[in-house]
């Protein structure tokens, strides 16, 4: 099953830029993120119509932060992606004319919302502070400092 990775892209790119010390351009981060950076200006441009980052061009111009990771949460990011689907599965029918299906749907209907729900309410309680913390932590018991250029070989 192909899975949605730009959820985690994104916070892989953001977390990036927080330890850059200045500007990144897009070439910077699709050398980051192994991608093209027409993917990464895509991505950007609806993080910035958030008010999460934004670009200045020009000669030293880039991405840079504009949001406050203490206060921007998993869900933040996630409602500025646009809310992608969370679940590949569904209900084979959204109208069923057989009650079977009914029950079926019913049930996995349910259970879906209840997922999604708990999922949302965790992506509310981490802040981009708290997956830089982690991150700086990791570094930590490493023994290794951290150099932008670097933090992708990990």
């Amino acid at each position: 099953m192909r899975r949605d990775s730009k959820l985690s892209g994104v916070l892989h790119v953001l977390l990036h830029m927080a330890e850059a010390p200045g500007p990144m351009t897009s070439d910077d981060l699709g050398r980051v993120m192994q991608t093209n950076p027409v993917v990464i200006r895509r991505i950007m441009a609806g993080l910035r119509d958030q008010g999460l980052v934004r670009s200045e061009k020009g000669h030293g111009g880039g991405w840079t932060i504009s949001c406050d990771f203490n206060r921007v949460t998993l869900r933040d990011i996630y409602e500025a992606l646009g809310s992608p689907e969370i679940f590949a599965m569904g209900n084979r029918s959204d109208a069923p004319g057989c009650l079977v299906e009914a029950a079926v749907n019913k049930a996995l209907t349910g259970a879906f919302e209840d997922a999604e729900a708990m999922l949302m309410d965790r992506f509310g309680a981490v802040t981009l502070a708290a997956l830089s913390k982690d991150f700086h932590a990791g570094m930590l018991r490493q023994g290794r400092g951290f150099n932008p250029a670097m933090a992708h070989a990990e």
